[in-house]
């Protein structure tokens, strides 16, 4: 049995239906232009903390039993940090998060505005993970991984099951990949729903373990990491990298140059605000490669987030 399958993405819709906000898929004639095929965009920027993991959190928070009752802990960089405070916030529970502390001003303030206690760290996985421990012993607190839970993956599939039902038959989807849990999601709704359509995704160039993981066969996790997309640091997991690479057919990797374009390109005709790591999506399907692509004409995008600090605002 799959570690993840589509009747847990069907299941988790139900769960969390009128707890996330169904967000809307906008088309712009100028990017269908552009990138040579009609664009879907899943704007995800305007989910509840303004980024799709209040799907996984909701999801997972709400099937833990009484374990909860002693606080929920998660590291992360931000947008996750966000969603499991807001979904603890929800079920009465206290959330103890561990941001790195050069997490940006916007989401270490959409964490503390719902409440939770804010432990920081260097910016590392070791770092991470180690403080989360310390945290857990501390408090009692049971933890929801960011992407490496089966529960928190199927919420994020939920996403793709709006757009495709709101959509119909796509010729393909591509969603950012940092951890893999909104990627590997996207691929067991996509693969059930449409099970012909060609599924990519996008990582920035600074960050493509993913990328360079599929093409070896086996995990290779970042040893470090150069890029402004924030939200997709993190390497693959054996629980994402298998859903990956069984269900992908390729990833785009782009420049920070590339995304910073995409967010401009966003804002200009789409008049939505989005994070680097989200634009990842729309910087990919510009690209030569895959534009050289045949016989695709239409493609949804999950724009991931839109949580930036303003100096990051395009110019």
């Amino acid at each position: 049995m799959a570690a993840v399958d589509f009747e847990d993405v069907r299941e988790a819709a139900a769960r969390i239906d009128g707890i996330v906000a169904y967000t809307p898929v906008l088309t712009s004639p100028a990017l269908d232009s552009m990138a040579g095929r009609r664009l879907f965009f899943k704007c995800e920027n305007l989910q509840h903390v303004g980024a799709f993991k209040f799907r996984g959190a909701s999801n997972a928070v709400a099937l833990l039993g009484e374990e909860a009752e002693r606080g929920i802990c998660t590291h992360s960089s931000g947008n996750h940090a966000q969603a499991v405070a807001l979904a603890a916030k929800q079920r009465g529970v206290s959330a103890y998060i561990v941001m790195p502390e050069n997490a940006p001003r916007v989401k270490i303030e959409g964490v503390r505005s719902h409440g939770a206690e804010i432990t920081f760290c260097e910016p590392t996985l070791e770092a991470r993970e180690r403080t989360a421990a310390a945290v857990m012993e501390r408090t009692g607190a049971t933890f929801v991984h960011p992407f490496d839970n089966p529960r928190v993956v199927a919420g994020q599939g939920t996403a793709a099951l709006e757009l495709i039902n709101e959509v119909g038959p796509l010729d393909a989807i591509i969603a950012p990949i940092g951890g893999g849990g909104l990627m590997s999601g996207t691929c067991v709704t996509t693969r059930a729903l449409l099970p012909e359509a060609r599924i990519f995704g996008a990582e920035p160039a600074g960050a493509d373990d993913a990328a360079r993981s599929l093409a070896a066969g086996h995990l290779i996790p970042n040893k470090g990491t150069n890029t402004i997309c924030d939200g997709l640091l993190t390497s693959l997991c054996n629980l994402t990298f298998g859903i990956l690479n069984e269900h992908l057919e390729s990833i785009i990797t782009i420049s920070d140059e590339e995304v910073l374009a995409a967010m401009k390109l966003l804002q200009e005709h789409l008049d939505i605000v989005v994070e680097p790591s989200g634009a990842t999506v729309l910087a990919a399907v510009l690209t030569e490669e895959f534009r050289a692509l045949k016989d695709i004409d239409s493609v949804g995008l999950v724009i991931s987030g839109g949580n930036l600090d303003p100096e990051m605002l395009p110019k």
